[in-house]
């Protein structure tokens, strides 16, 4: 039996309400033929996880780590990713599983990182980037982690409210909450609206 044989019947039939991808006579959602063509090393599989994935890695690693550091963090989450496709018990919870392992790599970053360099390559990123646009991303890392990945998934990477409670695994409902409460906290940091008057 071939690994894409074994790794066909280790994925579950697709789930109701999901659009079921033929192959070989199966049935499998359509995360889950990408996580199979992935296993077998198909290039346009790694080129299809990264677009549909990207905007929700770069949000949840934006909002732990400064700007200047983000892009080589997200690259190690894809390429953690891309090493551990094998771990993803189930495909249709791709996005959750992407993003644990993004918030992971954001907390391992800290831990390597010494405070005299966070502080120099933030002075350094402020020289080519708008200092408006690095104090909202400042203020929004100083924010609780509730608020922090969903605002930065709304501002940053300009996802709709539905688009990241589907990322990220939480309702819609919490996510809406969690968007109101974190631009209040957020207005208030920065300064703005009624919230900074108090």
């Amino acid at each position: 039996m071939s690994e894409s044989e074994i790794a066909r019947s280790f994925f579950p039939v697709a789930k109701p309400g999901r659009e079921p991808a033929e192959t070989n006579g199966s049935h499998l959602s359509a995360p889950a033929l990408l996580a199979v063509r992935m296993k077998d090393g198909e290039d346009a599989a790694f080129e299809e996880f990264y677009r549909q994935f990207s905007a929700l890695v770069n949000g949840v690693v934006l909002a732990r780590v400064p700007y200047s550091d983000a892009e080589d963090v997200v690259q190690e989450v894809f390429i953690a990713a891309f090493r551990s496709i094998a771990s993803l018990r189930d495909p249709d919870r791709m996005a959750p599983w992407i993003a644990t392992i993004a918030r992971n790599r954001s907390v391992e970053y800290h831990r390597r990182k010494k405070p005299s360099e966070e502080l120099k390559e933030s002075i350094e990123g402020k020289r080519g980037h708008s200092n408006e646009a690095l104090e909202a991303l400042e203020a929004i890392r100083s924010l609780p982690d509730s608020y922090r990945e969903s605002l930065t998934l709304r501002l940053v990477e300009g996802l709709t409210g539905p688009e990241i409670a589907e990322l990220t695994g939480k309702t819609e409902a919490s996510v809406r909450v969690n968007l109101h409460r974190g631009m209040k906290k957020l207005r208030a940091k920065l300064g703005l609206g009624s919230e900074a008057k108090k």
